[in-house]
């Protein structure tokens, strides 16, 4: 009877999915090269205004590392129009919420509003793209805040430089091989000049994708749209160099010293196709297969029955050019590395040999279904996900057909995912271990 009701469950949940509203948007660019999307939902008085640039960390020099991140923490600095410290001030007072956010591909800054000041959203956005305030006492405070932020997030962090490890050791020519905060070397060595010329390259109309998303009136924010955009002058285009990395052909094994832990962790890490790609959906699903909640395959293994691990994941992280696909795991008592090795390369053969149960390929098939759907959940998000499809997949439209793209995803599809990048001589295997005293 419980069997019987969980399936009624799935196939409910399921059914709720697959008629789960279209978003609908329009789009279009101006004259001077800038886009721009519209998503209108009059349900609720509140509306998002965001603009995504595309550049990030892997558009910065060597030795300048954390630039993107750094900028934009600069950009918030205040405009002709706007006084030092107030850009703030203005959101909260006006009952609104911003925030920004810097990975290694795109920048992305946003406002949330109460409607009836959307008019107020698009003008600071303007002006932010317009006239902004690049001096040397902005840099010079924004350099110690961003400091500080990798000492909390990542070098006070216990495991906080996993994702260093993993990119310093799965690249060697592309700049994906350094994170998007940087290291405190090129923070400190970072020169106002280089800031002003970091803004004339990257920060342009013609680089960037304007999304308004909430309740408004389309006409009138047209307008707005024209007024406060439409005479920047496009910028000079952006030229972008394409490095490829040379595969992966034999294993190696290296060792990251931690000074803030007490218990090892090991990395098994592969380099992927990048996000657009369709066999990164594939990896993305078998990185939810393999560790996603307490009855996938590898928790409910090496964690809850046989007790040899404290933690254990895979992550599938796609970025624009690459990916990284890694299993992470934290041992248990005295569980040697070479036990969790052997145990989650089991797990992987398993997956390169036979397809994965009629059962789970459906529960997997919920699992992305749901996320997809709790992503567009809000106005926030989606103003997010049409500004990410649109500025590094190409196709604003993702937002309603990339769940598609999870569906055509088969058993088999899986299986080669698995068999085609998922080998010992193509991986990388960090030692993360305590700072030997």
């Amino acid at each position: 009877m419980k069997l019987k009701f969980l399936s009624t469950a799935a196939l409910a949940l399921t059914g709720m999915l697959m008629n789960a509203q279209e978003i609908k948007f329009e789009e279009y660019n101006l004259p001077n090269g800038m886009h721009v999307i519209l998503h209108q939902d009059n349900s609720a008085p509140v509306v998002t205004t965001g603009v995504m640039y595309h550049v990030g960390a892997k558009d910065e020099e060597v030795g300048r590392s954390g630039f993107a991140h750094f900028f934009e923490h600069l950009l918030f600095e205040g405009t002709k129009n706007i006084k030092r410290g107030d850009w703030f001030k203005i959101v909260s007072s006006n009952g609104g919420t911003n925030n920004a956010n810097t990975t290694n591909d795109r920048t992305y800054y946003y406002e949330t509003f109460p409607s009836n000041n959307l008019q107020l959203g698009l003008w600071m956005e303007a002006d932010r793209l317009r006239q902004p305030i690049i001096n040397q006492i902005g840099v010079d405070t924004q350099r110690e805040v961003v400091k500080e932020e990798k000492r909390l997030r990542m070098d006070n962090q216990p495991y906080g430089n996993l994702l260093t490890a993993l990119q310093t050791n799965l690249f060697a020519k592309h700049p994906y091989r350094w994170t998007t905060i940087g290291t405190m070397e090129d923070l400190n060595s970072a020169k106002l000049e280089e800031f002003q010329d970091f803004f004339k390259k990257y920060y342009s109309p013609n680089n960037a994708t304007l999304v308004v998303a909430g309740d408004f009136k389309k006409d009138e924010t047209k307008k707005w749209i024209e007024e406060y955009y439409g005479s920047i002058p496009k910028g000079p285009e952006v030229k972008r160099t394409t490095i490829k990395e040379d595969p992966i052909t034999q294993a190696k094994e290296v060792t990251w010293n931690d000074p803030n832990i007490q218990l090892p962790a090991y990395l098994f890490s592969y380099r992927v196709p990048g996000s657009r790609d369709k066999e990164s959906y594939a990896l993305s699903m078998l990185s939810t297969y393999l560790s996603n909640g307490k009855s996938s395959v590898l928790y409910k293994k090496l964690v809850d029955q046989e007790k040899k691990a404290l933690e254990v994941q895979a992550i599938n992280l796609g970025l624009e050019d690459y990916g990284i696909f890694a299993f992470f795991a934290i041992p248990m008592g005295s569980t040697s590395k070479d036990v969790l090795q052997k145990d989650i390369d089991a797990e992987i053969v398993k997956l390169q040999t036979n397809l994965i149960s009629d059962e789970d390929y459906q529960k997997l098939q919920n699992i992305v279904e749901n996320q997809f759907v709790n992503a567009n959940s809000s106005i926030q998000g989606i103003a997010s996900s049409l500004a990410t499809y649109n500025v590094l997949y190409g196709d604003t439209n993702l937002i309603n057909k990339q769940i598609d793209i999870y569906r055509s995803v088969t058993k088999e599809d899986l299986r080669n995912a698995a068999k085609k990048y998922l080998n010992p001589n193509q991986r990388v295997i960090i030692n993360y271990l305590p700072e030997k005293k």
